[in-house]
């Protein structure tokens, strides 16, 4: 089965064409994983690279005494691990499904054979590193600096630009996400997160309805956020 398709929806493979796309799909290998299962653990031995299919992945950094924060939630075309491709060493996060997941691995020394032949792949690979590297500053930033309120809409404004589509009533982020799961991304207490999805979904930007949340007027919300 060819993979040629997803692949060139990826940065770090978009330029790729011919027989280069297609000896890179041969070297995918399909995973299936269930909902809540673990793909990698902190501080296992990273040997591969995941491109998601179908389903979505939730990446999180734990502590010893069981405290989690989730970095990012990704879906169809996304991609991690990709640290792993680069230097063997043990994973920074772990990497959860949050629903029935259907993966793509590229295997480290296989991807490591494919770079030596294309050189030209490593531009884009360095570049989907430095926008890691800079979404991780903004994590730190926006926790640090920023109040509660404007985490939050932060948050569900990224969630809506990746994830969203278009309704009738506004943008719809498709994955349900309890509150919990919420506080987790913004970085807030459960009550916290709470208080203030409540408050938006009382002025009427947001409706929030058995986990699924609903930017009713995303250009305002976009305001609460400047």
């Amino acid at each position: 089965m060819s993979y040629g398709q997803l692949l060139t929806q990826i940065p770090i493979f978009a330029h790729l064409q011919g027989e280069d796309l297609e000896h890179l799909s041969a070297l995918l290998r399909p995973r299936r994983y269930d909902k809540g299962e673990v793909i990698f653990h902190q501080g296992d031995i990273g040997t591969a690279l995941f491109i998601i299919r179908k389903g979505q992945v939730a990446i999180r950094l734990s502590s010893d005494d069981g405290k989690e924060v989730t970095l990012t939630m990704l879906d169809r075309g996304d991609f991690f691990g990709e640290l792993a491709l680069l230097d063997g060493e043990p994973r920074s996060t772990d990497a959860v499904a949050r629903e029935e997941s259907d993966l793509l691995s590229l295997q480290r020394e296989d991807f490591q054979r494919f770079l030596d032949a294309r050189p030209q792949v490593t531009k884009g690979l360095l570049a989907a590193l430095s926008h890691l590297v800079r979404r991780v500053t903004q994590l730190v930033h926006d926790r640090t600096f920023l109040d509660a309120r404007t985490r939050l809409v932060r948050v569900l404004l990224e969630l809506a630009e990746h994830q969203g589509k278009p309704s009738g009533e506004g943008v719809v982020i498709p994955h349900k996400i309890t509150q919990s799961e919420l506080a987790n991304l913004c970085g807030l207490t459960r009550e916290s997160a709470n208080k203030w999805l409540r408050f938006y979904v009382r002025e009427g930007l947001l409706s929030y309805e058995g986990g699924q949340i609903t930017l009713v007027q995303p250009e305002k919300l976009g305001r609460e956020a400047e």
